[in-house]
């Protein structure tokens, strides 16, 4: 609200001036994509089907978006040039004696290439590195197995995710990581030593080691495209059991279920300081029971 209070004063002008008029601004020009898709699917046996695909797309002033330093307020840029590329796969294995299964593997690679070359121009001079974007990620997966032994409705399922860690939008080394205020270092339970972050007390130096369990930071020199900031990898696990037709009826069926989200309760956090997600933790272990009837 302060934000609007002071956009919609009498000094919009002057604001305007002070705030885009200390930067360069450059036309935003239409992107060009070169896309190329490939896909396969093969069965092996009776029971075992495989779909495996990649992509790549390669983009010419490349569409983005960036904020207005530390406020909501956001608008359009283009980058030189954006590469992005990836596979995904599915395994699913027909029940065989009540047991079926499916594996979803895949892998993103996503990168942009400087400078950024359309709208508000804030860096002096304009960085011509490459980095990547918080939805590169080097592996995930989703396993599921369902086990249903009879025909009377009965079943149970274990399923398991893994990401190996998307790129971090904040905290790209130690250097900026002090310079996050508590709660954001809270966030990512950052510490030295075994003093941890809080809101009220923020770390700004450490003379020993400072940690973030939650996002990876590089050490040493950073690289935003070879080595950046990413989530720390986290393994999942929910399950549930349940029956279809509990009282055995033919036209009217009662079911029932009970799931177990996140069974470990494991912490972590899907991205930090994203432009439009913000910081997204991991949901907290969530037992829900459901009964309905069907007829």
């Amino acid at each position: 609200m302060a934000c609007l209070a002071l956009l919609g004063g009498a000094g919009v002008g002057g604001l305007a001036a002070n705030v885009f008029g200390a930067f360069g601004q450059t036309p935003l020009e239409p992107g060009t994509r070169n896309q190329y898709n490939l896909g396969i699917q093969q069965g092996i046996g009776k029971h075992v089907v495989v779909d495996a695909g990649y992509f790549y797309k390669r983009t010419k002033n490349a569409y983005d978006f960036d904020t207005l330093f530390n406020t909501p307020i956001f608008f359009p840029i283009a980058w030189r040039l954006s590469k992005i590329d990836g596979f995904s796969a599915r395994v699913s294995m027909t029940p065989i004696h009540g047991i079926s299964a499916y594996w979803i593997p895949g892998h993103t690679r996503a990168r942009f290439f400087g400078p950024e070359n359309g709208g508000l121009l804030f860096n002096s001079p304009l960085s011509t590195g490459v980095f990547r974007i918080d939805h590169d990620q080097a592996y995930q997966h989703t396993a599921n197995i369902r086990y249903s032994p009879h025909k009377n409705g009965f079943w149970t399922a274990l399923t398991w995710r893994f990401d190996s860690g998307a790129v971090s939008g904040g905290a790209s080394d130690l250097a900026s990581a002090f310079e996050l205020s508590g709660d954001e270092q809270a966030a990512i339970r950052f510490h030295c030593g075994p003093v941890y972050a809080t809101i009220a007390n923020p770390i700004s130096s450490c003379a020993g080691t400072a940690v973030a369990d939650l996002v990876r930071i590089p050490t040493g020199i950073p690289n935003d495209d070879h080595n950046p900031a990413r989530m720390r990898s986290r393994n999942l696990f929910d399950l549930g059991v349940g029956h279809d037709n509990l009282f055995h009826g033919e036209r009217r069926r009662y079911r029932a279920q009970v799931t177990v989200v996140n069974l470990t309760n494991r912490e972590g956090l899907y991205n930090f300081l994203s432009t439009f997600s913000g910081t997204h933790f991991v949901s907290p272990r969530a037992v829900t029971a459901e009964v309905g009837v069907v007829w």
